[in-house]
């Protein structure tokens, strides 16, 4: 039975009922690739079955580690008429921080993208439950993934898959140095449309002609979620296999691209390409960003290069990306206070600021910000405490401090766990603090963001030598680069004699970042 499009609560029904009703139309358009909604249902059947025929159970996690590809979806849609799970692995971590997550999720299979063939080699070693890798590519030294999907039936699968399942497990850093795994429902990925629409959100109003660019990486909510965004209602999902400013520009102009997710920093990469001013923008409806709010230079430039409307989104992995949006109306390239905003709730969604006991506070009074919503998470993979800590009474406690002001728009002034964007990546301090302090001449580090024209935020290291030790910038970053991800490697090092603390010995990073700010 074919759902009907209004009772669609799981990814497999999606795919499914475009097959039958838009089975010609386009879903995906890869490097020249074409795959129409037909084919993507059948062969994402194919992935269902081969994971079947592995012996993998309900609940199972998959692993993939790879770059963009619409063959990434359909291993997204594969587990989702498996019930199995798909967990997403950013491909720039460290060998140990990839073993970290297969390990913790207890993934039996890996397929792996053609050019990390040697990191998943790597892996193997240190993951003893991983018996399978599988190769998207020509299948070298593993069996290719086409040549595994094709021995898959075509017809979908006889397993019962409910709404409230597990879908995909994305890990997402914390203060603790270890990423927690994020479990997302099916539901997630489609109860926010459920709820009546606001006046202000055209943006919001997606239709089979729109064509959608999937630019973000996928192993974020901001890549994944956004291509999910763009199968809802049967659009065509052209596919990058990763950010690049001048390709965005030719997706654009070759493809008439409708709407497209972007963060800041990737906007004025775009932006600064010597084409951006010749690309043809006609057919570009909306630009949506997050990640964090623009700058208002940046979006006098942009409104003027792309000429289309802008809305900005904020949220987590934890609600399943945007749970609030800051509409197209709201940005005035001549600024206002809610352009220091990150908009007002999407409906079916509550907001609340709490102080340090957990207690509302009113408006303009700063506190932690929480989120209700239908499409929160399921909770924390394997981490109970942490789940309870994070959701409480059907709120995501956000660890962002901020405010709302009366009309319900929230201003985001810190992130309470420190956490540092740098581009598109967030970089838990405690991962490079741990790195630094492995070297024998650091005493002590702390390890913050400071503003950068490029990425946002880049990471600062500032640190503490053991008396009588010496060692250079240069020393210390050689040194963390073996250890953790490229992308969280300090971009400077400063030395001090000592780092400010409070009297429970804590270090005022706070006080850093105002001496850093400049």
């Amino acid at each position: 039975m074919i759902a009907s499009a209004d009772s669609i609560g799981t990814l497999g029904e999606l795919s499914a009922h475009h097959a039958q009703t838009r089975g010609a139309r386009r879903a995906f358009v890869y490097e020249g690739r074409v795959t129409t909604y037909a084919e993507f249902d059948r062969n994402a059947n194919q992935v269902a079955h081969g994971l079947i025929r592995e012996g993998l159970t309900r609940a199972a996690r998959v692993a993939y580690l790879g770059k963009n590809s619409d063959r990434f979806f359909e291993l997204v849609f594969g587990c989702a008429k498996s019930a199995t799970v798909l967990v997403g692995i950013n491909w720039r971590l460290s060998v140990a921080e990839i073993a970290f997550i297969l390990n913790d999720s207890g993934a039996q299979i890996l397929f792996v993208g053609t050019e990390f063939a040697d990191l998943a080699s790597a892996v193997k070693e240190q993951v003893p439950r991983l018996r399978r890798i599988i190769c998207m590519g020509d299948g070298q030294p593993w069996e290719s993934f086409a040549r595994w999907r094709e021995q898959g039936a075509s017809d979908a699968p006889d397993v019962a898959v409910s709404e409230s399942d597990a879908a995909i497990q994305m890990y997402t850093s914390g203060t603790t140095g270890q990423p927690k795994g994020v479990q997302l429902a099916h539901r997630s990925f489609f109860v926010m449309m459920r709820y009546p629409r606001n006046a202000d959100m055209q943006f919001d109003e997606w239709s089979e002609d729109d064509v959608n660019l999937v630019a973000m990486p996928s192993f974020h909510i901001g890549g994944v979620g956004w291509g999910i965004a763009g199968m809802r209602p049967g659009a065509c999902n052209v596919v990058l296999r990763e950010f690049d400013p001048g390709a965005v520009l030719r997706m654009i102009g070759q493809y008439g691209i409708t709407k497209l997710f972007l963060v800041p920093t990737a906007m004025r990469m775009v932006i600064q390409q010597p084409e951006s001013r010749q690309t043809d923008y006609s057919s570009l409806k909306f630009i949506t960003y997050a990640a964090s709010p623009i700058p208002l230079d940046l979006l006098r430039e942009a409104i003027d290069v792309f000429g289309c409307g802008f809305v900005q989104l904020y949220g987590m992995t934890e609600t399943t990306g945007g749970a609030t949006y800051l509409p197209p109306q709201d940005h005035d390239v001549n600024g206002n206070e809610r352009m220091r905003s990150a908009g007002k709730a999407f409906p079916g969604v509550s907001l609340k600021v709490v102080d340090r006991e957990g207690r509302e506070v009113a408006a303009r009074v700063l506190g932690e910000i929480c989120i209700r919503s239908p499409a929160n998470m399921i909770g924390y993979w394997n981490l109970p405490e942490e789940t309870c800590r994070t959701l409480v009474d059907g709120y995501v406690h956000s660890g962002d401090i901020g405010y709302l002001d009366e009309d319900g728009y929230v201003y985001v002034v810190d992130r309470a766990k420190d956490l540092i964007i740098s581009g598109a990546e967030n970089v838990c301090p405690a991962d490079v603090e741990t790195a630094m302090q492995s070297h024998p001449a650091v005493a002590d580090v702390a390890v913050i963001g400071v503003p950068d024209a490029r990425w946002g935020e880049a990471v600062k290291a500032i640190v503490v030598l053991r008396a009588g030790a010496k060692a250079t910038a240069q020393e210390l970053i050689a040194h963390c680069r073996s250890r953790i991800a490229g992308f969280k490697l300090p971009k400077s090092v400063d030395f001090v004699p000592d780092l400010p603390r409070n009297a429970s010995g804590k270090v005022l990073k706070r006080e850093l970042r105002k001496r850093y700010a400049s």
